[in-house]
């Protein structure tokens, strides 16, 4: 039964770093950082190093960022694009240091779970925020904002302290993320096509070749009338 019990922590925990990860990775650091250095948190040795203060500081000035920029429109999807290949990586190599002490096979299928993981909820919240910019209004930035902050912490509690129930959860978020990530995609689609063709109507000005003949023509006459003695 401590098997069990233990087999499915690490599944939780593993599943719950990388997801985190995708969404707020700093915020996720500074929750595990945090929790392991009190003692709250039971960390694996492999993970032991994100409770060192150096690490802790070092994601909390990075959190402290992430917390303006990620709610200022606009500059989030910049801020999106630049962690896609930050949150990712991130996210395998916690998911990693999860399982712990196993096989180098365990090791890897664990990395790609992980990255796997952390790639979709990157996405699903790089998408999100891309839509909701097209929104002039700061309000709905800051509400998500502030909504993956709390999302990423009780995640994070909730695997922890109540594996089964974190991994029911995510099992329905991977299943939300199967129908959610087209409509997202083809969203993202109308609005680049919508931009591009703003942008090309404002290139295309209006030419009447025949207007600008007679115009020619009207002014060379009024010069030779001018020019006749």
């Amino acid at each position: 039964m401590e098997t069990y019990d233990a087999l499915i922590a690490t599944i939780a925990l593993t599943m719950g770093v990388s997801w985190a990860s995708g969404i707020n990775l700093y915020a996720a650091l500074l929750v595990l950082g945090i929790g392991g250095a009190t003692g709250n948190i039971a960390l694996p040795a492999e993970l032991q190093v994100l409770q060192d203060p150096l690490v802790i500081m070092a994601a909390g000035a990075m959190y402290f960022a992430e917390f303006f920029i990620d709610k200022t429109p606009g500059v989030d999807s910049g801020w999106d694009t630049i962690h896609t290949f930050i949150r990712i990586p991130a996210g395998a190599m916690l998911a990693v240091g999860a399982v712990g002490d196993v096989t180098p096979a365990l090791e890897v299928a664990a990395g790609i779970m992980g990255g796997g993981l952390a790639a979709s909820s990157h996405f699903t919240k790089a998408g999100t925020r891309a839509i909701i910019n097209t929104s002039p209004e700061p309000f709905s930035n800051w509400a998500a904002s502030f909504s993956e902050d709390i999302l990423v912490i009780a995640g994070l509690w909730a695997a922890l302290n109540h594996p089964i129930i974190f991994l029911v959860i995510m099992a329905v978020f991977i299943l939300l993320v199967i129908w959610l990530l087209p409509k997202i995609i083809r969203a993202i689609k109308a609005i680049i096509n919508k931009v591009k063709q703003f942008f090309n109507s404002e290139k295309e000005l209006p030419v009447f070749p025949d207007a600008v003949h007679t115009g020619i023509l009207s002014d060379k006459k009024a010069i030779d009338k001018s020019q006749d003695p």
